[in-house]
């Protein structure tokens, strides 16, 4: 059973190093320090394996599975789990917010 969504976020490429520092930046304070962030592989551009974000570590993860191609997971230790949907960088203005509207109300 897919989990359910979180949020949204619209990043503007797919470049993960250069797009991450801003999503983290814009979470809510009370999610606490995301240690981990998983992506799918094959829509992202290539990545170490970790990256220092205002002077923290984030893990890099690329998995593969097919059941959720447009999400990215974040983790934050004793804080928990936070599913956002990912609308492609391509995507209008007129289509995103609709997306990003239904993301934020759950009815993803």
């Amino acid at each position: 059973m897919p989990r359910p969504i979180d949020g949204a976020w619209w990043p503007r490429s797919y470049d993960l190093l250069a797009e991450l520092p801003s999503l983290l930046a814009g979470l809510p304070r009370a999610w606490g320090h995301i240690t981990s962030v998983t992506v799918n592989g094959a829509t992202w551009s290539a990545a170490p394996g970790r990256m220092l974000v205002f002077n923290q570590v984030v893990g890099l993860h690329r998995a593969l599975a097919a059941s959720a191609p447009h999400t990215v997971v974040l983790l934050a230790p004793g804080r928990g789990r936070w599913d956002l949907l990912v609308v492609p960088p391509e995507t209008t203005e007129e289509a995103a917010g609709p997306l990003m509207a239904a993301a934020a109300s759950g009815q993803v």
